[in-house]
């Protein structure tokens, strides 16, 4: 896939991974458009980089809807999404909740799956698309207090192997990246970045990863690729 011109549709995009990929593919010549919860924290994100802001919530129906609606209007079609939105909660076995299941799995789970659901609408009309799911090293291997977050990502890897052999017919490719240790604001509740560790990724590295699997040209795809820390256990 050419990046120049093509255009771009990221969930999530308001900081992290999904911000430092929408500024990384509009410096490469994509139109872009982002989303994410929190009205102000979008435009001001979309202004600094030059993106498309779409005011819509994943785990909202309504807001699904209306986010294509929007994508149809300014950009009039689609070649990639990336599902990137996600959110988690670690709790104990012995506090598992309905509620946090149903928070998590809204968002990880159900919203990636209905906004992939939309793309792949267009993409079969056209014969032609990109969706790239951001999971983690967690979609790979449990951990302790990872009963709803490590599941959420295990489910989205299904899903992704589910839609390659779906959509593969149509000329569409559906890939995954399963990034370990990132400085993000993931899981802050103040939603602010972390401080860049030199143990840690940053949210570039993975920002580059998913460029360089769109610019394979479209009779290739990579299925799956895990980014790990080199050393996430070195304090230096």
């Amino acid at each position: 896939m050419k990046i120049q011109d093509s255009k771009i549709l990221i969930t999530g995009g308001t900081s992290g991974i999904g911000k430092a990929t929408a500024k990384l593919l509009i410096e490469n010549g994509a139109k872009v458009a982002i989303t994410g919860r929190d009205k102000s924290k979008l435009e001001r994100v979309a202004t600094e980089i030059n993106a498309l802001a779409i005011h819509s919530d994943v785990s909202k129906e309504a807001d699904i809807d209306f986010c294509y609606k929007i994508l149809a209007e300014q950009f009039g079609g689609l070649d990639c999404l990336v599902n990137n939105a996600g959110v988690g909660e670690f709790p104990t076995i012995e506090e598992l909740s309905f509620e946090a299941f149903m928070r998590v799995y809204s968002v990880n789970v159900f919203g990636a799956a209905m906004m992939a659901q939309k793309a792949a609408e267009i993409f079969r009309k056209q014969g032609s698309g990109n969706i790239i799911n951001i999971a983690s090293t967690a979609a790979l291997k449990g951990f302790a207090r990872g009963s709803i977050y490590s599941s959420s990502k295990f489910a989205l890897r299904s899903m992704t192997e589910c839609w390659q052999a779906e959509l593969r017919p149509f000329n569409i490719r559906v890939m995954q990246v399963n990034p370990s240790e990132v400085s993000t604001a993931f899981n802050s509740t103040e939603r602010t970045e972390l401080a860049e560790a030199a143990n840690k990724l940053t949210s570039v590295e993975i920002a580059h990863t998913i460029k360089s699997m769109l610019e394979m040209d479209d009779r290739g795809m990579i299925p799956e690729v895990t980014v790990w820390a080199s050393n996430p256990w070195d304090k230096k």
